[in-house]
């Protein structure tokens, strides 16, 4: 996208173009592979253990889907790029701002990657925002692409995640509840600790705010917060 662009084109230095970008991350997947490989061929042989890499290392947990891949992309050419990649490598991802997603709806749902979508207000920062709209949240969420939605703090301050998610339902006419799902249960199942968080069930972790007046409404205030089961707010006197 842009940032990689902005940044290292004046040092002349890669990646200064998409192509770059796809390239150096296609190049850091290759050598994390191969790097993997000669660990796992040897065994429990030191000798034949290759020199430790912390850069390959990390990547590690990545190929092997223990973690996902989170790939900043805002137009609809990267987004598919980085969908082709991780295909390539076989590894799970989640795609960071979305701002086009929903032109190629299509491409993203087929791939089965999460959309984490924002900041959606105000106007676009840069060129390749200028697409970006409220709407996108419900076009990939009516098309079954589990979506969250995400403030890109200190882009815009965390607090601001119920106002946005607000602007959702009063822009889209999403329902109420839907739109509550996008900050709670498909925000858990995207991190994967949805077994203990984004819902009131049995058995999940008892951290709750309870709120005096709807979520939505920036005149509502919070009465209680609870932690593991214990209210910390208020404080007791």
């Amino acid at each position: 996208g842009e940032n990689p662009k902005r940044v290292y084109s004046g040092q002349k230095r890669m990646p200064s173009t998409r192509m770059g970008s796809a390239a150096v991350l296609r190049e850091a997947l290759v050598n994390a592979q191969n790097y993997m490989n000669k660990i796992n061929r040897a065994g429990d042989d030191a000798e034949k253990m290759p020199p430790r890499d912390l850069k390959n290392e990390a990547l590690i947990p990545v190929l092997k889907k223990e973690i996902p891949l989170r790939m900043h992309a805002h137009r609809a050419d990267d987004i598919a790029t980085a969908i082709r990649i991780a295909q390539e490598f076989d590894i799970d991802m989640t795609l960071e701002h979305a701002s086009e997603a929903h032109l190629i709806v299509d491409r993203v749902k087929e791939s089965g990657f999460p959309a984490i979508v924002g900041p959606s207000m105000g106007t676009p920062g840069k060129i390749e925002t200028q697409n970006k709209t409220l709407e996108s949240v419900k076009i990939l969420s009516e098309a079954g692409i589990t979506v969250a939605l995400t403030t890109d703090h200190p882009v815009l301050d965390i607090y601001q995640l119920l106002h946005a998610a607000a602007a959702v339902v009063r822009e889209t006419g999403m329902d109420d509840y839907q739109v509550l799902r996008l900050i709670t249960i498909n925000a858990a199942k995207i991190l994967g600790v949805e077994d203990r968080v984004g819902s009131i069930e049995v058995g999940k972790d008892a951290d709750l705010v309870i709120i005096e007046g709807h979520p939505f409404d920036y005149l509502s205030t919070v009465m209680y917060t609870i932690i593991d089961g214990e209210v910390v707010y208020p404080p007791e006197e």
